[in-house]
């Protein structure tokens, strides 16, 4: 959290905060911040609010984003929202935990010696999911944007994990993104190969017959030949 600016958090929940401390806001000027977090370079004041509010009347649509900015001035001890070329942009000076997060999925994912503990902690970052429950069709596309990252970045952790022979906080992270997204192959593949590191030959197996009824319930297909070549030697599957 800073501590020389504004806080905005989008996953899990939306939150702003100052110094530590909760500012409420009403939903229009939420979501009018949330817009701008996720449009760094920016959103014409047209084109937002005919985003923001896609049922009303153009005039009625500007209006209701007046409205948002007026309480985005009223609200927060410094300004958040700025306005260059007709552009509403989000101020420099608020942190946004969904950049912080995709930062550091692009960094300790991939890098080396990443500790258990810190292992852990940015798993549980990439488990949330971005602004859960908000119906906005605008969101759609930012959240499968966000579920691509943070499904490469906890499939590349426990991959590392794995071969760290972390062997808990690799099945916990791989476990993870199958949750985000259960049909994808990749993280099932990853615990069969960290069941079988562990020496658990019962366990991969278990797994692989799993995700074979899934599919085959679900899509009426198999998994890939990569995916059922790791158990061929351990058991007739």
């Amino acid at each position: 959290m800073s501590s020389n600016g504004v806080d905005l958090e989008l996953l899990g929940a939306f939150e702003l905060s100052y110094a530590g401390c909760r500012i409420s806001l009403p939903s229009g000027t939420q979501r009018l911040l949330a817009l701008l977090a996720l449009h760094t370079a920016g959103v014409y004041r047209g084109a937002a609010a005919e985003r923001l509010w896609p049922d009303c009347s153009p005039s009625r649509a500007s209006a209701n984003l007046r409205t948002a900015l007026c309480h985005a001035r009223r609200t927060a001890p410094l300004p958040m929202v700025e306005c260059v070329d007709h552009r509403l942009l989000l101020a420099p000076l608020v942190n946004v935990d969904l950049h912080g997060a995709r930062w550091r999925a692009a960094q300790d994912a991939t890098g080396d010696g990443l500790p258990p503990a810190h292992a852990e902690a940015l798993s549980a970052m990439l488990g949330k999911e971005l602004l859960p429950r908000w119906p906005d069709e605008w969101l759609v596309l930012e959240r499968e944007r966000w579920d691509q990252v943070r499904l490469h970045a906890l499939e590349s952790l426990a991959q590392r994990l794995r071969r760290d022979g972390e062997y808990l906080a690799a099945l916990q992270t791989a476990l993870t993104a199958t949750e985000i997204d259960p049909i994808r192959e990749t993280a099932h593949r990853i615990l069969i190969e960290i069941h079988i590191a562990e020496g658990n030959t019962a366990c991969a197996v278990k797994r692989y017959k799993e995700y074979q009824r899934l599919l085959r319930r679900e899509l009426e297909v198999d998994p890939s030949p990569l995916m059922t070549r790791l158990v061929q030697d351990l058991t007739s599957v």
